[in-house]
């Protein structure tokens, strides 16, 4: 006697099948081609073999146009940074020839959320992102004073409120490294609590004005875009 191949089995098997595609289309959705990819901080990015682009642009800033070959330098490129002629715009001069793809205003943009997350991280203990944007040794200063910090049973909240101003103070091609040394005037809320939770260091309720030298530096042709931090100190 044949056997319907249509039994009541293969119908349940069927039907369960189809019931799970459908699930999994209505939790995954599906993809029409147009989607957007997702943003990235450009200013610390994956460096790949192919990758000869090293402008540093945050998500959706256009690249600058290129000027054409053999074209005199505009002297007043960098004038709202600094005056032609003088340390900071010769320095500055100095770093696009080494990387004629720098862009200033957006290697601006990138470093102060570069700072607002350097800062963050410092404060909540965070290691891998500290490790990710600070160079070794001033890594190694940033891990010795959170230990110190986990010693003493302290803990410390930082948030940046505002970056008010943020000006370039020195710039230059040093050593084979392409350097910028940015001021940064900022306003923070910083609070430090003991072991026991009492606050012993700020106001949550007031906020405090900073002045910060921050030097970011990469080296010059290196196939890495990767900007990091080599150097902190108080400015005035």
């Amino acid at each position: 006697m044949m056997q319907d191949p249509f039994d009541a089995s293969t119908i349940i098997f069927a039907l369960l099948a189809i019931f799970v595609l459908w699930k999994l289309r209505s939790v995954l959705g599906t993809r029409s081609g147009a989607e957007k990819p997702p943003a990235q901080n450009s200013f610390f990015k994956t460096s790949t073999a192919t990758n000869d682009n090293k402008v540093v642009s945050l998500p959706g800033a256009a690249p600058p146009p290129a000027a054409p070959a053999g074209a005199p330098a505009d002297p007043r490129r960098w004038q709202a940074y600094a005056e032609p002629g003088t340390r900071v715009a010769n320095g500055l001069d100095a770093i696009v020839a080494s990387d004629p793809g720098f862009d200033l205003d957006s290697f601006i943009a990138g470093a102060k959320s570069a700072y607002e997350m350097i800062v963050t991280a410092f404060a909540t203990g965070d290691r891998e992102l500290l490790a990710r944007l600070l160079d070794k040794e001033v890594y190694d200063s940033f891990v010795a004073a959170i230990e110190a910090r986990a010693n003493r049973g302290e803990s410390l909240m930082t948030k940046v409120v505002s970056i008010d101003k943020t000006g370039v103070f020195d710039a230059g091609v040093r050593d084979g490294m392409l350097q910028v040394t940015l001021r940064f005037m900022t306003t923070l809320i910083s609070v430090t609590h003991d072991k026991d939770g009492k606050l012993i260091d700020g106001d949550p309720e007031k906020t405090v004005s900073m002045v910060d030298l921050w030097t970011f530096a990469r080296a010059a042709g290196a196939r890495d875009p990767n900007w990091k931090l080599v150097a902190t100190q108080t400015g005035h």
